[in-house]
């Protein structure tokens, strides 16, 4: 412990300690005037800095300084590009110096569960391996400028839906294998100052005062040695939180929390030591944030838009290109359809809404690449209603009809998508339906925009040429479309989540958002690609889906060995050529499928990645690297992560349906798992176990030419299947069932012997 901060636990009093771990008002933890203990600043995120400028209020209702306005999560996440989020977090690091804000709310690692979370555009996606991946740049890039990033919301938090009270019902692999695992990558990885604890309740208990999320996992188990942060409000008994490990309640609550902890004390139902415990996490984050603490900083905002921009046209994802529409050619008249053109939509409604320091809109983009004489605008539809308006579809359709293309721009209005509420459907606006069909009756030559935070149903995607995810791509992306339209820049995004042809088929549907303050998580570990590759459901768009403006081949897949054992580091190395006339960048998936398991698992999993950029003609290297992890499942028996004896496929492509080369490995475990053999274990359990040829020779012995085995068996029996099913038969009998065919004092001592040497 730093002497400062043992000093000061010294000097501070019992009342001033169970001040400290509440908040001194909106966004500043508790200062002490007397002992120098200064109050630093926390300010919501994660893609733009929102430090609010007069009165603080939470949900964004008052003006905040002009920051960066970067794209949103889902849109970060389309991106996969490791270097680039970290790239992102600098930036958002320079800013928060500047201001003198010492945290940094953000990023989300949540699930998307449902596409149907409001919140979902602050996630970055379905898989817990990628969103811990990008978590991890994310807070590395944030904490490298000497700010303090806090990883949100922990844990299970899928809903907006009743989020103050819902309890969510999770099984223990789903919630190690999904849930957890999203936060526990980036935790382990990148050591972020402070974590957030959500509102909701987990399996029972409030998150706040999850103990065994809080200290056994987060801390015991991850090696967590920051700061526990509550959201917002989200404090249900104070005492029982510090307890928990809960350190730092916020916002202020303006005496009661520190009250409720000195009776908590004096009652004897809180120790001093655990009030000692969350002071100490307190000083060591204000100490830290103090220290690094650069005075004067300078930041380039216009730099900072500059990079916004190319951050932009990364994460966007083109869909569908058909007949090679896109890009356009500037020789070509194009009609530019739709108020969201000129009104953007760059950003989710919430806490993370950020005052943008400059906003382009594509229309004005556009014009000054092509020229606005090659341009004709039609509104489309009026943003703030759902009413079609038959003379602006009228309108639209003149100018989609009398120029060689048209750019639709649709999307989910503000009011559709926001922290604080759940969509209710996929659709698009009525209006915007309508537009669609109306444009695309006339004008075969058209591409479709869409802003939005997450997926929506496309009922006319077999009639669009092509089709734009530009999702909610912050303060440059207007100019970011353009570039991507005009093929300045080639798109290279890839989606971070499934797009479900109907909402009926997301296999959340039954179950979101539960019935009153209770959703249980029945799909279990079945989300998003997980379900539909192992269902064979068809999908409006796979995860990891992208295309480009180039085309890519893969070849020549390679493995350092074929057989392993469990801590072996596998190492997969997969040529990828450009093999068309412009630069681009793919990104390599590996997904592993376990063969023969024991427990179920998904049809495949993403367990590594790589971005690369190849020009025209250009073949690179590409290597992924799978440890111990990569092959596990949580053990609910054992409460850790087991690796089976078996086979592994390892499968590389372009997306979760887009599989180009695949090797098939075997792996041994170090140990085999504790089998504590009783008189009801399975013959076919012992026989796929180290015990098979003690268990053969037994029955051997005791039963010689017994009834199942194919010996046994008649000519007749065999040809009629008797073989076969005596065998299955056998391979889910219990060990007590062999003696009943043969009963006796001696089978059941013999047994009985039997199963007392194999658990020796």
């Amino acid at each position: 412990m730093d002497h400062q901060i043992k000093q000061w636990l010294k000097d501070l009093t019992i009342e001033e300690k169970a001040e400290l771990c509440s908040g001194q008002d909106f966004w500043t933890t508790q200062g002490v005037e007397r002992l120098d203990i200064p109050s630093i600043m926390l300010t919501d995120g994660p893609h733009g800095l929102r430090k609010q400028a007069g009165a603080s209020d939470h949900l964004g209702l008052n003006d905040s300084v002009p920051a960066t306005c970067f794209p949103s999560a889902v849109g970060l996440a389309s991106t996969w590009n490791r270097e680039l989020i970290f790239d992102v977090g600098v930036a958002l690091g320079k800013e928060a110096q500047h201001e003198d804000v010492a945290v940094l709310l953000g990023p989300g690692a949540n699930i998307k569960r449902s596409p149907l979370c409001g919140r979902n555009f602050e996630y970055f996606s379905e898989d817990p391996y990628l969103s811990a991946q990008l978590a991890a740049a994310h807070i590395k890039g944030v904490q490298n400028e000497g700010v303090g990033a806090s990883l949100k919301h922990f844990a299970v938090n899928n809903q907006e839906h009743r989020r103050m009270s819902v309890d969510a019902v999770v099984d223990e692999r789903t919630l190690r294998e999904i849930y957890l695992a999203s936060f526990e990558g980036a935790v382990k990885d990148a050591k972020p100052w402070t974590v957030m604890c959500s509102y909701n309740l987990i399996n029972g208990e409030y998150a706040s005062e999850h103990e065994r999320l809080l200290t056994t996992i987060l801390r015991d188990e991850w090696g967590f040695e920051g700061l526990v942060v509550s959201d917002w409000g989200a404090v249900n008994e104070r005492a029982a939180g510090v307890n928990a490990g809960m350190d730092l309640e916020m916002p202020t609550s303006n005496g009661v929390g520190k009250q409720k902890i000195l009776e908590a004390i004096s009652a004897g139902e809180l120790d001093e030591q655990d009030l000692d415990t969350a002071a100490t996490r307190i000083l060591e984050l204000v100490l830290k944030a103090t220290k690094q603490k650069q005075s004067e900083r300078k930041v380039d905002m216009d730099e900072q838009h500059r990079f916004a921009r190319k951050v932009a046209s990364e994460s966007i994802v083109l869909l569908k290109n058909e007949k090679q529409l896109l890009p356009l050619q500037k020789k070509q008249k194009v009609a530019i359809i739709g108020e969201l053109a000129k009104k953007p939509r760059y950003q989710g409604g919430g806490s993370s809404h950020i005052n943008p320091y400059k906003l382009d809109n594509a229309y004005d983009e556009l014009a000054e690449l092509a020229g606005e004489e090659q341009l004709t605008y039609a509104r489309g539809y009026d943003l703030e209603k759902d009413k079609t308006e038959e003379q602006l579809i009228h309108e639209a359709v003149d100018a989609a009809r009398t120029s060689d293309a048209a750019v639709l721009f649709v999307g989910l209005p503000d009011r559709y998508e926001s922290e604080g509420f759940d969509r209710t459907h996929m659709s698009l606006p009525t209006n915007h339906e309508a537009l669609i069909q109306a444009v695309l009756e006339v004008q075969p030559q058209t591409v479709v925009v869409l802003s939005n935070g997450s997926p929506v149903e496309m009922p006319w995607v077999d009639d669009a040429s092509s089709i734009i995810e530009a999702y909610l791509g912050g303060q440059a992306s207007g100019g970011a479309i353009a570039d991507i339209l005009y093929g300045i820049e080639s798109p290279s995004g890839k989606l971070a989540e499934t797009f479900p042809v109907r909402l009926q088929d997301n296999p959340s549907y039954l179950y979101f958002p539960g019935e009153g303050d209770r959703v249980e998580y029945r799909e279990g570990l079945f989300v998003g690609y997980r379900y539909y590759d192992t269902k064979k459901v068809q999908t409006l768009f796979p995860f990891g889906h992208g295309q480009t403006y180039t085309t890519f081949e893969y070849e020549k897949m390679t493995v350092n060995a074929q057989q392993l054992t469990e801590n072996d580091e596998v190492t997969v190395t997969v040529h990828v050529k450009n093999t068309g006339e412009c630069t681009g960048k793919e990104v390599v998936q590996l997904y592993v499928h376990d063969k023969k398991a024991s427990v179920i698992r998904p049809e495949k999993e993403l367990k590594a990645f790589e971005k690369v950029e190849l020009a025209p003609g250009e073949t690179k290297e590409v290597r992924l690297i799978l440890d111990r992890r990569s092959f596990a499942f949580y053990d609910t028996k054992t409460d850790d992560w087991t690796v089976e004896n078996g086979e592994f496929d390892l499968r590389v492509g372009s997306s979760s349906a887009q599989i180009h080369l695949s090797e098939t490995i075997s792996i041994s475990s170090v140990e085999e798992p504790n089998f504590v053999v009783t008189r009801n274990s399975t013959i076919g359990d012992l026989m796929s176990s180290a015990h098979a040829e003690r268990v053969s020779q037994w029955m051997e012995t005791h039963f010689g030419n017994n009834p199942f085995t194919a010996d046994s068996q008649t000519e007749e029996q065999v040809d009629e299947g008797g073989s076969d099913m005596m065998s299955e038969m056998l391979k889910y009998m219990p060990l007590r069932a062999l003696v009943n065919f043969q009963p006796s004092v001696q089978a059941n001592k013999a047994l009985d012997e039997l199963i007392e040497e194999l658990n020796q």
